[in-house]
């Protein structure tokens, strides 16, 4: 019986003793090789970020933990090693059916790792099949509420939710999804034909809106261009006009005060000895370049009645001088105020101003 038991046994450690083949997991588009079982020597060394799942009896025992450990032979047996790096599985091409009832073939890349190796030991029989799996119909069923011009804006968004998704279900697996990548999306010939005439539709209106728009752009300098003109124009005009109206008004005040001074100056000749006689002589000679200068302006005459008495006319000018001179020296004495002075002659009482009239 003894015999028996040790044969039995002798046999199980020669069975663990072979190398196994690696192990293909999933389908063959993700072939991914895992790692053998190794054989029970008492000692193990467990490598880095790797975890092996030890049964004694037929049950669970306990997890190895990276470096030294030892098993008991023949009780103790290595049942499952878990890889603890990040794994890169290939999804497969699938079809799927947006919103808008356009087929699209799609496939992608699928990153996750395993964070409890007891539940993906015991609680899937394959979870990195499992997951792709989940993966596909995740997939579909998200691409299933979206149109297709969302598909191709949003994978960001349909990426994120992807993962969402799987996590929710790989939870009781011991298995986390760190990022799902959309690698190709394929539409059908015809669909991917309207999608280019739709671009080139939306090429030929924005071309059309900014040629629009740089015509727009250059009426309206044009038109500001002008009204910029017009109004440079404008001011030029009236600042010549202030200028011209200001020189004139200075040329009026110069004429003005030169002709004062030469009135003054008039007055003042006249007043000396012969004044009188100079004044004759300037009127006389007005008088008769005035007359040589009748017909040239215009062919329309008025003459007086004695055109070649001048000393007639030389006299009537003067009394004209004189009567206007005592005008003014009349309006002159009524402004000021007289100082009179009061006498009494013979009891009869009379008044004299500066003058010397009596009234």
């Amino acid at each position: 019986m003894l015999r028996t038991v040790v044969c039995r046994a002798g046999s199980g450690l020669l069975k663990h003793s072979r190398q196994t083949v690696p192990v293909l997991w999933g389908t063959r588009a993700q072939q991914r090789w895992a790692s053998s079982l190794p054989m029970n020597t008492v000692i193990l060394f467990v490598p880095q970020q790797e975890a092996w799942v030890v049964e004694r009896m037929g049950r669970f025992h306990r997890i190895l933990e990276p470096g030294l450990n030892f098993l008991i032979p023949i009780l103790d047996r290595v049942k499952y090693v878990q890889s603890l790096k990040e794994i890169v599985i290939d999804v497969p091409e699938q079809s799927a059916v947006s919103l808008d009832n356009v087929t699209l073939q799609i496939d992608g890349v699928l990153y996750l790792r395993i964070l409890d190796p007891f539940k993906a030991s015991y609680g899937v029989e394959d979870p990195e099949y499992a997951v792709t799996q989940l993966a596909q119909t995740t997939m579909r069923s998200e691409l299933g509420k979206l149109t297709l011009d969302k598909v191709f804006r949003e994978r960001e968004s349909l990426n994120s939710n992807m993962v969402h998704s799987i996590n929710q279900a790989s939870d009781d697996w011991g298995i986390r999804c760190l990022r799902y990548e959309i690698k190709d999306i394929h539409v059908p010939p015809r669909v991917k034909e309207s999608m280019q005439m739709q671009v080139e539709a939306e090429r030929k209106k924005r071309a059309t809106v900014l040629e629009s728009e740089g015509t727009r752009e250059a009426a309206i300098n044009v038109a500001e261009g002008r009204k910029q003109a017009q109004i440079l124009a404008s001011e030029g005009e009236k600042t010549e006009q202030i200028n011209k109206a200001a020189g004139e008004a200075n040329a009026v005040f110069a004429k003005a005060e030169a002709k004062a001074k030469a009135i003054r100056m008039l007055s003042e000749a006249i007043t000396q000895k012969n004044g009188n006689a100079a004044a004759s002589f300037t009127v006389a000679e007005q008088y008769v370049s005035a007359f040589s200068n009748l017909a040239k302006e215009s062919n329309t005459i008025l003459l007086p009645s004695n055109t070649g008495d001048v000393s007639s006319m030389v006299t009537q000018a003067m009394a004209i001088y004189g009567s206007l001179a005592k005008t003014q020296a009349q309006s002159a004495t009524e402004k000021t105020t007289p100082e009179t002075t009061e006498v009494l002659l013979d009891g009869n009482s009379t008044y004299e101003n500066e003058s010397g009239h009596k009234f």
